[in-house]
């Protein structure tokens, strides 16, 4: 009778649990306490394969020693998406300057946005750099003097210790051989003028000091230095280096961001301004390129190194100046790249896109 009884709880207890059983997803805990869900997973809010604790409050993820990769659903997706996702836009190519003829005088007036760069190559095949646009424009002329073959450049001006103007210098200096760094002796406290200098310092180079008469070496052309002409304190812009390049019969000068008071100074100095083509002042600042000042230089071409900026360069006033003065104007932010041709009797033009793009 005791026998009959104990077999009739067994029973019951079995036909008790047996559903439970059923519902639960076995694996034997390991060493570190839980194990993977393999069977009812989703009963028990869990993924195939998930590893978790009966008794540690929940899954957590697999031990690095014995993670295993989760088991995949067996039931595929009802739909496919109809469309694939937009690809994200691949940035513009950079539009490079085509590498000219030897045997005349080229520069290359470098589209790097609101800032100055400009590259001189003389028909004896001598480089000079003159500035190197801002910070992240410094990939960019590098990009552009590999694109015409330039590995050494026989000096580099940096016209003055404006970011957009030398903030480039310090990667063309780790890119390039520089024989020779040219700068007005006028200092800055920003760290873009540190890093030119520790660029400078780095490559074993010292800096050449640039005042009025300074001559750079160059074989067949004649480039000399009309300014800085005087001391102008903190007053950068009218530190600018200003080069004045002659070859043959043909010449070019650029300014940097010189303004009235180094124009006047120039003026009053007596130094032959004329020039066939001229690098606007300041990126057509109103502040720079007065009338007695175009009167002496007398430009047949302007070219203005500019980008997209809050300051309104080029001003109406520069632009309205340069017409009365019968300069045809040339904008680097409507032409690109602007490349000058001289064979010493005549200057031609040609640029990476046209005009108003």
């Amino acid at each position: 009778m005791l026998k009959k009884s104990c077999f009739s709880w067994l029973l019951a207890l079995i036909l008790i649990f047996v559903p439970v059983l059923a519902e639960a997803h076995p694996g034997r805990t390991d060493a570190n306490g839980g194990h993977y869900c393999r069977t009812n997973c989703a009963k028990w809010g869990l993924e195939n394969g998930e590893y978790h604790y009966h008794n540690g409050g929940g899954s957590k993820p697999a031990p690095a020693a014995t993670k295993k990769p989760a088991v995949r659903p067996t039931t595929k997706p009802t739909a496919k998406p109809t469309s694939k996702p937009a690809a994200t836009p691949a940035p513009a190519a950079l539009a490079l300057p085509k590498k000219q003829a030897a045997g005349t005088l080229q520069v290359y007036y470098f589209d790097v946005g609101q800032g100055d760069s400009t590259l001189i190559r003389t028909p004896s095949n001598q480089y000079v750099l003159i500035d190197g646009g801002n910070n992240g424009q410094g990939a960019n002329v590098v990009k552009y003097l590999k694109a015409l073959g330039v590995t050494s450049l026989d000096a580099m001006v940096a016209t003055h210790p404006d970011a957009d103007h030398i903030g480039g210098l310090d990667d063309v200096l780790k890119a390039v051989d520089v024989k020779s760094v040219y700068a007005p002796k006028v200092s800055h406290t920003t760290q873009t003028y540190k890093d030119f200098l520790l660029a400078v310092k780095n490559e074993g180079r010292t800096i050449k000091a640039v005042s009025k008469g300074v001559k750079i070496p160059l074989a067949g052309v004649d480039a000399t230095f009309l300014a800085p002409v005087n001391y102008y304190g903190d007053d950068l812009n009218n530190w600018s280096a200003v080069l004045k390049v002659s070859y043959k019969s043909k010449s070019f000068l650029f300014t940097g961001d010189a303004e009235l008071k180094s124009e006047n100074d120039m003026l009053a100095n007596g130094v032959s301004l004329k020039a066939d083509v001229l690098k606007v002042g300041h990126h057509g600042s109103s502040s720079s390129t007065s009338k007695p000042f175009l009167d002496a230089v007398k430009p047949s071409y302007a070219v203005i190194s500019v980008g997209k900026n809050n300051y309104g360069h080029p001003t109406s006033g520069v632009l309205s100046r340069l017409k009365s003065a019968n300069a045809s104007v040339l904008r680097t932010d409507q032409k690109g790249t602007i490349t000058a041709i001289s064979d010493g009797a005549k200057i031609t033009f040609t640029s990476t896109k046209g005009a108003g793009k």
